[in-house]
Formats: structure tokens, sequence, C-alpha cells
């Protein structure tokens, strides 16, 4: 059974920095694209970038310098990392996996991240 399943968010204040994480199972964790994804209240779902099954990263151009992806063999989990946190990053944040069955460099093919994790709530406070 392919499971993503998220942890850490919540609260941060303006400035502040925060981690959420996906562990996955199920899946052949080292030939997986893993992206993540927000959704503001009243906002379309907004990409954030993705790491590839060989580490290359992509990052929306709004993001860029704002946050970091990364993956860990070790637990078959990604993490993305935000700094100077700003009230407009408020959302639930999604990772999501794209199951390629191989190495690769590349992973913005948006349409083929077809597994979700359940969603993790980051507030920013000011």
């Amino acid at each position: 059974q392919y499971q993503l399943v998220q942890s850490g968010g919540g609260l941060v204040q303006v400035g502040g920095s925060l981690s959420v994480s996906c562990a996955a199972s199920g899946f052949s964790f080292d030939y997986l694209n893993l992206a993540w994804f927000r959704q503001a209240p009243g906002k379309r779902q907004e990409r954030i970038g993705c790491i590839s099954s060989g580490g290359g990263t992509s990052y929306a151009d709004s993001v860029k310098g704002h946050f970091n992806i990364t993956r860990n063999s070790d637990r078959n989990a990604v993490t993305l990392q935000m700094v100077s946190a700003k009230p407009e990053d408020t959302a639930v944040y999604y990772c999501a996996a794209d199951p390629i069955g191989a190495v690769r460099d590349w992973c913005d093919l948006w349409s083929e991240y077809i597994y979700w994790g359940q969603g993790t709530q980051v507030t920013v406070s000011s």
C-alpha cells in the first residue's frame, strides 16, 4: 500500500523557520520524484518545488531562496524547510510522489504526481 504521511508544520512567527516532513512507505523510495505544493485559503494550489530521484531540485521562481527540499533515503522521507517565514506563507502544505521507476535528474512533470500526503497546516503569525 502506497502512503505518504506528513509531520511537522504548525505555527511559526514572521521571520522564523519551519520544516515539514513526509515519510513514504510502500514505494521504491530511491525511484521516486517528490514534490511540495501548498494551498492558501481562497487561492489555487501552488507548486513550491521538487526533488528528483537523482537528487536534482527545481523551485518555483516565486519561492527560490525561501524554501529548501531535501530527501533522506535512510528514512524514506522528504523534507521541506521554510526560512524567513512571511504571513503569505500561511497555507496547507502537501507532499506528492511521482513513482518514476528510475533515477532521474529532473522532476517537473507536474501531472505525474499522483500520490499525495494528507496535508499539513502552516500558520505564520505576526
